[in-house]
């Protein structure tokens, strides 16, 4: 029940109920609707239209923002860079260190596979910085990627250049004999008058004349296989097994200055020339084999002989004359 109010009426020196007229309640209410409409617009205006106040916390987070921003492209920069080099390096993996160490070219594909199909990326969408985030995340993936694969391929470069400095060291390249210590070189590879019964017969290494107990050289790296005479016609004799195919042969030996299952290294002493085995006179019969098959010693000798030295030897040595065994 509402309240009754009364005011005092000095006229009937009495209380009067005060009695209030509707139409006046109505103009309260809509003057009070109207304030606060106008206050509600009032304070939509000035929100729209006066700056966003930001707190402390916000300042550095949008700082933030803006530091990851310029952090980003800078990154983006380095990659580039990054980019730019190791595509020189892969240029030149191809065309010069794989070609000369004799290794098949890695292709582009094989250099950048594993990026097509799936979105990987799909979690990083839906962000402001989505495309910045998805664009360097992919430049990061495939610049590891590329550093993987031509990781792998200079390990394989590392490899086959120890396996060919190997193979440089163990063909046999140099004369077994030293040339002031050469008497002549008396015959040649090829068919030749045999001393003994004069038929023409293929020789199949070089004769070097020296006198008996002249030094004999290894020609290149390798393991001694044998130091034996049991071998016919060749009287004292070293064979040395340089790898990859190659074997050297030092035939007619006065003595042997190794023995078998012995390392040797190019020029190292492995015996004195002789006469023994089927032989007219002091010198050295020397062969070459690779993969079992005799080839000219002559195409050897780069080692350790001038052009002129060599010339005059490929002279001599193609002279169809008699050998010495």
């Amino acid at each position: 029940m509402a309240k009754v109010k009364y005011y005092y009426d000095s006229n009937t020196l009495s209380y009067r109920k005060i009695e209030y007229k509707k139409g006046r309640k109505i103009k309260i209410f809509a003057l009070s609707l109207l304030g606060m409409l106008l206050s509600g617009f009032l304070l939509l205006f000035i929100y729209l239209n006066i700056p966003y106040i930001e707190t402390p916390k916000e300042k550095v987070l949008k700082r933030e923002l803006v530091n990851m921003d310029l952090q980003f492209e800078l990154l983006n920069k380095k990659m580039g860079q990054a980019q730019r080099v190791l595509s020189e390096l892969e240029e030149r993996d191809n065309a010069i260190y794989r070609v000369y160490f004799e290794a098949n070219p890695i292709s582009e594909e094989q250099r950048k596979a594993g990026f097509g199909g799936v979105n990987r990326y799909k979690n990083l969408e839906g962000f402001d910085n989505s495309n910045l985030i998805i664009n360097t995340s992919k430049k990061i993936d495939i610049l590891t990627k590329q550093i993987v694969v031509q990781s792998k391929s200079l390990d394989e470069i590392a490899i086959l250049a120890e396996e060919k400095e190997k193979l440089l060291k163990a063909i046999p390249t140099i004369q077994p004999v030293k040339n002031e210590d050469l008497t002549r070189m008396a015959s040649g590879y090829g068919y030749r008058s045999d001393p003994f019964t004069k038929a023409r017969k293929f020789h199949k290494g070089m004769d070097f004349t020296a006198p008996r107990g002249t030094p004999v050289y290894a020609t290149g790296n390798g393991v001694v296989k044998r130091a034996d005479r049991r071998s016919s016609g060749y009287g004292r004799h070293v064979r040395i097994d340089h790898g990859f195919g190659y074997v050297s042969l030092y035939a007619h030996l006065y003595k042997y200055a190794v023995k078998k299952g012995q390392k040797v290294k190019r020029g190292d002493l492995i015996g004195f020339v002789g006469s023994t085995g089927r032989s007219q006179a002091p010198h050295l019969h020397y062969e070459i084999f690779k993969d079992k098959k005799n080839l000219n010693p002559i195409n050897f000798y780069y080692g350790d002989l001038s052009p002129e030295e060599f010339a005059e030897l490929l002279k001599v040595a193609g002279q169809e004359n008699q050998s010495l065994d």
